[in-house]
């Protein structure tokens, strides 16, 4: 017998030995199993008089372990700015082939591929080789990508609509995140207005240019 491990001959050791062993490697998986996401649930009272969509959205966010508080905070902003039938947030954060968000028809066909903050110019290459409809919305600075992209051959790339997220809304809605979030949201001349019980968030949604 090897010093310091257990007498595996002996069928009582050997059985607590397989329990314990089990017991570890569940304890693991169970580990790796909680970290994947985290499940937000949002009440969302969408009113977007810009494009005249008018909802009630109740949804269950689940955001990854590798997304950032502002990237998820844009993709939540991004779905409702975009809402229509057919849209649903996608596996865009595990499967690069994927947008974060995406609207489809009913057959399946992807329509519009809606990606978040600075996407290289060959990922919206692929986009908009591959969909009607392509856009973005940027929640960090945006005059490097946007010089980066003008350099760069992209299909279609007058096509593609892209927008910028107010940095400083963002980063007040992040102060307030929570795992259950329930408030307002309205859209009018292209600025964004959530409204909470106790106060209410202003900010811009700036059309950006190649």
């Amino acid at each position: 017998m090897i010093s310091g491990l257990p007498d595996l001959h002996h069928p009582g050791i050997a059985a607590r030995f397989c329990i314990d062993a089990w017991s570890s490697v569940a304890r693991s998986l169970c580990a790796s199993v909680a970290l994947t996401s985290t499940l937000y649930t949002l009440n969302i009272d969408l009113a977007d008089a810009d494009r005249a969509v008018y909802e009630t959205l109740d949804l269950r966010v689940a955001r990854h372990p590798s997304e950032s508080e502002e990237f998820f905070l844009a993709r939540v902003l991004a779905y409702a700015l975009e809402y229509q039938p057919g849209i649903d947030f996608s596996r865009g954060l595990s499967d690069p082939d994927e947008p974060p968000i995406a609207v489809r028809d009913l057959t399946g066909g992807m329509r519009a591929w809606i990606d978040i903050g600075t996407p290289s110019a060959d990922r919206l290459h692929k986009a908009a080789k591959s969909t009607p409809r392509v856009a973005v919305y940027n929640h960090k600075e945006s005059h490097q990508w946007l010089a980066g992209l003008g350099s760069a051959k992209i299909h279609r790339a007058a096509e593609i609509e892209l927008f910028a997220l107010d940095r400083s809304l963002i980063a007040a809605l992040g102060a307030r995140l929570d795992r259950r979030m329930s408030f307002a949201m309205s859209v009018s001349g292209a600025d964004i207005y959530l409204s909470f019980a106790e106060t209410a968030l202003q900010g811009p949604v700036t059309r950006l240019r190649m």
